[in-house]
């Protein structure tokens, strides 16, 4: 068994980049002798036992009485987990996937996953054909399966991917909520995972293992939502680190209460938003099996906040912007101390609005699966304007470089206040993508992450994002942030979500135009009106937007992240129908009667209308040509 050592605990308030340097004057052995989250568990349950690690809501209806594990029922069931897969053969260096909602066994998944094997967390959401690639590039060998289907179908999908992997030997399935017998007979190759573990010693790892810190931990895929998915390796070393610096720099306590809204099967939720929780004895609520999906988590976040006494509250922006319409009220969040945010830039109005209703200033962070969930943070007691994302974590590095003509790294460092490409190594460094072929573009030449971001440190050593390398508009050779055009209109009251990207432009290439929801209750303004407010508060003549859409719904990742290359093939569109709109006028042809769609990655298929000429035909096929991307046109059927 390994030597048992403290829980995590902040050595002292982090408020300056010479505190992150303090830090760093113990070695990093000395200062972080825990080489494994099994590790991190048994110390955790030496040394707060009976207290409440985990509450789990069964509904978001306040006052709704939680399921709770202490931190001592959490370790005897990541034993009893560890052990099964032990015993069903799995070895460390395979993989067992989990597809499961918010849930407490989620967390045995995981740590018993990762005190045994491999853990491969899945986003329920993706494709059969992308879960099926992900698990056979990991081997997965076991699946842990929800046994209902909810929202995501999560059962039927299990089944299904196990008839197209022959790898995946055994579903360990996970009883649904409200049932009350499990069905008399599974199929086989299906275990019953609550009676599966319930037979396995609760209070050792029988297979006697030893963690290494080098061991890998985890495969973290990276985006899904468009093209392939990359599986990324964390080291148990990493996810440690990711622990011991969040506790750190925030400040974390074992009396401190947190709400985890994120999706398990992504990094934020997992590491800095369970793993450090559990590192220093803090109780974390999970809101239901849908979590901040969940419309009625949302409706009642605050009367929940009341009653579990949070303290810390930690969503993406695009939560915060949803719960800045939900009024506080008579609920008392008087314990809330502390809001993180990230994922994405925080526009300054969101910011401002968020802090107006809740009296907590956001206080931003930079996380990213190749850094095992987080790289900078503002700390507790810093106020920092929205963009800025904090300080680096201790024993890290952190570089600013000129994009090359690629848009990518260049050996060109630049000086504080100059914006460039964010560059880092640290202790949580990820171990390199399954794929050998992936990491080419992950690294610069000489080991620094290429992290894609744009920023530029202050003069306190922050860390300032502006927006994606790839999210830049690019209008005649010009470099354009889109974050420019996003703080600008996000500061109209009636704005509740906006997000610019390119459109095409035959002669441009790019034009900047903004997509925008309004807030709910706003008063009436025209795309117009919301154009003239942007362009007056736009310096740069090429930035200014050539045009605002307001549409019903923003979209987004499964994380909460707004989804840009939908709003780009959506501009791709609009596009393509003004010019047609404009030829339809010109040839006489009515425009009813057209059809067109996007078939993705900007890829526009137009139906003209029923007896449309030759010559508007032509004409069109030749507009539609000089425009940077791939179209099709075809006569109705």
């Amino acid at each position: 068994m390994p030597e048992l050592h403290p829980p995590f605990a902040p050595s002292f308030p982090i408020r300056s980049l010479d505190d992150v340097r303090r830090l760093e004057q113990r070695p990093l052995a000395e200062a972080l002798p825990v080489r494994s989250t099994y590790e991190i568990l048994r110390n955790s349950a030496q040394a707060f036992g009976a207290k409440t690690a985990l509450s789990f809501l069964p509904d978001a209806a306040p006052g709704t009485a939680p399921l709770r594990w202490s931190y001592a029922e959490l370790l005897a069931g990541v034993h009893q987990t560890a052990n099964l897969l032990h015993r069903l053969g799995v070895t460390p260096r395979d993989a067992v996937a989990v597809l499961l909602p918010g849930c407490l066994d989620y967390h045995l998944a995981l740590w018993g996953g990762e005190a045994a094997a491999i853990v491969q967390p899945l986003n329920p959401l993706l494709s059969d054909e992308k879960l099926i690639s992900l698990m056979k590039a990991a081997r997965a060998t076991v699946l842990f399966a929800w046994g209902g289907d909810d929202d995501a179908g999560y059962w039927s999908k299990a089944l299904r991917l196990r008839a197209q992997l022959p790898a995946l030997r055994t579903i360990l399935r996970v009883a649904p909520l409200g049932e009350t017998a499990t069905p008399a007979a599974l199929p086989d190759g299906v275990l019953d995972f609550a009676a599966a573990r319930a037979a396995e010693p609760d209070d050792r790892l029988v297979s006697g293992r030893q963690i290494a810190a080098e061991d890998i931990a985890a495969y973290f895929h990276t985006g899904g939502t468009t093209g392939a998915p990359k599986l990324a390796r964390h080291s148990h070393g990493a996810q440690v680190f990711t622990a011991w610096a969040c506790v750190q720099l925030q400040g974390a306590r074992a009396d401190d209460v947190t709400i985890n809204g994120y999706p398990l099967f992504h990094v934020a939720g997992v590491l800095p938003g369970t793993l450090a929780a559990l590192s220093c004895g803090m109780e974390t609520v999970i809101p239901t099996p849908a979590l901040f999906r969940n419309r009625a988590v949302i409706e009642h976040y605050w009367r929940l906040v009341e009653q579990h006494r949070a303290t810390v509250l930690s969503a993406v922006p695009t939560v915060l912007a949803a719960l800045a319409n939900v009024p506080v009220g008579a609920a008392d969040i008087s314990s809330l101390r502390f809001c993180r945010t990230g994922a994405a830039p925080l526009s300054p109005e969101l910011s401002a609005r968020f802090e107006r209703i809740s009296g907590l200033h956001p206080h931003e962070s930079l996380g990213m699966t190749e850094m095992a969930g987080i790289s900078t943070i503002t700390p507790p007691g810093v106020t920092a304007p929205a963009g800025c994302v904090g300080f680096r974590m201790p024993y890290s590095q952190l570089r600013i470089v000129a994009l090359d003509a690629q848009g990518g790294a260049s050996d060109t460092e630049l000086p504080p206040g100059e914006t460039g490409m964010v560059l880092f190594k640290s202790p949580n460094l990820f171990s390199g993508f399954v794929d050998p072929a992936d990491n080419a573009k992950a690294f610069t030449a000489d080991g620094w992450l290429a992290t894609g971001d744009l920023g530029w440190i202050d003069g306190e050593g922050r860390l300032n994002l502006t927006g994606r390398s790839k999210d830049l508009i690019i209008r005649s050779g010009h470099n354009i942030d889109p974050k420019v055009i996003e703080d600008a209109l996000g500061a109209h009251p009636a704005i509740q979500l906006c997000a610019a990207v390119g459109a095409p432009d035959a002669y441009a290439g790019e034009l900047p135009v903004v997509f925008a929801t309004l807030a709910p209750g706003a008063a009436p303004v025209s795309e117009a009106e919301l154009l003239a407010f942007t362009a007056e508060r736009v310096d740069e003549a090429p930035a200014k937007p050539k045009r605002v859409i307001i549409i019903e719904r923003m979209p987004q990742t499964n994380v909460g992240k707004i989804y840009k290359p939908e709003l780009r093939a959506m501009a791709a569109a609009a596009v393509a129908r003004d010019i047609a709109e404009a030829l339809c006028r010109e040839h006489g042809a009515d425009p009813a009667g057209m059809q067109i769609a996007n078939e993705g990655d900007q890829r526009i298929a137009v139906t003209l209308p029923a007896g449309a000429a030759a010559a508007f035909e032509q004409a069109l096929r030749r507009a539609l040509e000089r425009l940077p991307f791939p179209s099709r046109i075809s006569r109705p059927q």
